[in-house]
């Protein structure tokens, strides 16, 4: 435990606090987020393949609780009704086919009485985000064919607003949108095919294509996941160079450590022994030259003092330092 008192410090605790917060959040808000669009989206591509080879059928067969089914969205049905005059809407900050614009919202009146949302298609703005003037839907008896779709639901602070003289709103939401006309609405909308009376630029459905938030709720998840195994990494290295440290304080103490050398003290100095002198040579006469004494040679005269004859000079030059 003493080990890792390191880690109640200022910089690790925040460290700490952050890591920690950053795997929450991955495993309870971005993955589930990412994941739950691919699971949407599956769902939606299941129903869109199975209307396409399906038949129109008529809306009142799905109308039996009030409004269709979700597992009914995108089926094609037929509508007969009249739609109401001067009733049109915008849903801004659309973009169709890449591009800006606003799709028209105008209630249909069926002949059993309800009121239900049709979408009639797109048109685009003029200078710059400005609205158009919107066509005006035919007058009288219409049938219409289209794919039922569900309200997408609101989000506070979006409400629907009055600018220029059109009524626009930000999602297409039948009881936002009843309570802002004064009309109750059928739960629901029709998105209108091509080709249909009070028809516009037609909405494209949208591609039968997974999309990549599988692999985003995955790659979320991965994130969650080695943050903490991160955190322990770092936390292990720290540890590590704390020992090592540690280790070296202790051999820089003790003497002898190969890491450290020893002191050793120098030895004292003793002085050599003086070489014995050695007489410088001094120059002799010839005529006083003494024959050195070696075995074999004999003198008449032992004596110091005695004179050297010519023979033993001879000698001494044949037998001397001459030799």
């Amino acid at each position: 435990m003493r080990r890792l008192t390191f880690l109640l410090r200022p910089g690790w605790l925040a460290l700490a606090a952050v890591v920690a917060g950053f795997a929450f959040m991955c495993f309870t808000v971005l993955a589930p987020w990412q994941l739950g669009k691919n699971t949407r989206t599956e769902q939606r591509n299941g129903l869109l393949e199975q209307s396409l080879n399906a038949e129109a059928v008529s809306i009142d067969t799905l109308l039996d609780a009030g409004g269709p089914a979700a597992d009914d969205e995108w089926r094609r049905v037929l509508v007969s009704g009249t739609y109401v005059p001067d009733s049109d809407l915008l849903v801004r900050l659309r973009s169709v086919e890449d591009k800006p614009a606003f799709e028209v919202l105008t209630p249909l009146r069926m002949t059993d009485g309800d009121t239900l949302l049709v979408n009639r298609g797109y048109v685009r703005p003029e200078q710059g985000t400005q609205a158009p003037p919107i066509p005006a839907p035919p007058t009288g008896q219409v049938t219409v064919e289209g794919r039922i779709r569900m309200s997408e639901g609101t989000v506070p602070g979006k409400e629907p607003i009055n600018e220029a003289g059109t009524r626009q709103v930000y999602y297409i939401d039948s009881g936002q949108i009843g309570q802002f006309i004064g009309t109750d609405l059928v739960n629901g909308y029709l998105q209108l095919d091509d080709a249909q009376p009070g028809g516009l630029g037609t909405i494209p459905l949208p591609q039968i294509d997974a999309g990549p938030y599988l692999s985003y709720g995955l790659q979320w998840l991965a994130f969650g996941i080695m943050a903490p195994l991160g955190l322990a990494y770092f936390v292990r290295a720290e540890l590590r160079e704390r020992r090592k440290a540690k280790q070296r304080t202790a051999e820089t103490a003790v003497p002898g450590s190969p890491d450290v050398p020893d002191v050793v003290a120098p030895a004292p100095t003793v002085a050599a022994p003086a070489a014995p002198a050695v007489p410088e040579p001094t120059a002799s006469d010839p005529d006083e030259f003494q024959l050195p004494a070696r075995r074999g040679l004999r003198r008449r005269n032992k004596t110091e003092d005695a004179p050297i004859t010519a023979s033993e000079a001879k000698l001494a030059d044949r037998y001397g330092k001459h030799r």
